[in-house]
């Protein structure tokens, strides 16, 4: 119609992407309860396993002043990974409901939906990560620097966004939330084959192997700088690249799925 503006496209693209990161953040309002499983399980790892692995400080080849500072960065990316296994839960609850079909008729690309279900993933994941530190630092974690901290939040934001990408894939595939359990078994096993509770020098030669062939180990190393020792950029960028690694793999299969859903 004359006189009508058009909206350029890349706008039209942020202004859908941030409404779907505002309804994925309006959930925990309305449905509090809903972020209950996120916040207690890796506190509950967090605790349970330093009680129990706490004393492997004394051993020769740890860095750490604390088992609280070496364990807590596990801790905030299994949360992340938590939250991203959900915003897969969540999709399929959207497919199986006919949500999703309704915002692929819309006139949106298939990237800019998907990316909105990824990024409020990422966003989301800030809540649990800072419950279990401010836990782990009132039990004697060391506290680790502003830059620390940053390094350690965008692994544990870009974390959420590989497991929602992992999540999403199998949402799109399967359909059901029957797929619950693999997406939450994926990203607890990439975070937990890593030197997650002692240092790659300690493991047993077999998980040693897996560990050092596993990219989360890198971003484990990278987010847990700032609390066993100083944060550079050295120790940083095996991290940033190997989630960009995960995010273009699973990204395309995610964006593949969606695009195969469309037909």
């Amino acid at each position: 119609m004359e006189g009508v503006a058009r909206v350029p496209q890349w706008r039209a693209n942020l202004a859908t992407i941030a409404a779907l990161m505002a309804r994925s953040r309006n959930e925990l309002a309305r449905v509090p309860g809903a972020a209950i499983p996120g916040l207690l399980a890796p506190t509950i790892f967090f605790l349970g396993l330093n009680g129990v692995f706490g004393a492997l400080i004394q051993l020769r080849g740890f860095e750490a002043n604390a088992y609280e500072s070496f364990l807590v960065p596990v801790s905030m990316l299994q949360g992340a990974g938590f939250t991203g296994a959900a915003s897969g839960v969540n999709l399929a609850r959207d497919i199986e409901q006919g949500w999703t079909d309704r915002l692929l008729v819309s006139p949106a690309p298939r990237w800019v939906l998907l990316a909105g279900n990824v990024l409020g993933a990422g966003t989301r994941a800030l809540l649990p990560a800072t419950f279990v530190l401010l836990i782990a630092l009132a039990l004697g974690a060391s506290w680790p620097g502003v830059a620390g901290l940053l390094v350690t939040y965008a692994m544990v934001v870009a974390m959420a966004a590989v497991a929602a990408c992992w999540g999403s894939a199998l949402a799109l595939r399967f359909e059901s939330q029957s797929a619950a359990p693999l997406m939450q078994a994926g990203t607890m096993a990439l975070i937990l084959f890593t030197p997650a509770y002692a240092p790659l020098t300690l493991l047993q030669p077999w998980l040693r192997s897996v560990a050092e062939a596993n990219p989360v180990t890198e971003v484990l190393e990278a987010a847990r700088q700032g609390f066993v020792g100083g944060v550079d950029w050295a120790g940083t960028w095996p991290g940033l690249l190997a989630l960009l690694g995960l995010l273009a793999v699973l990204g395309a299969w995610a964006l593949r799925e969606m695009r195969r859903t469309a037909r």
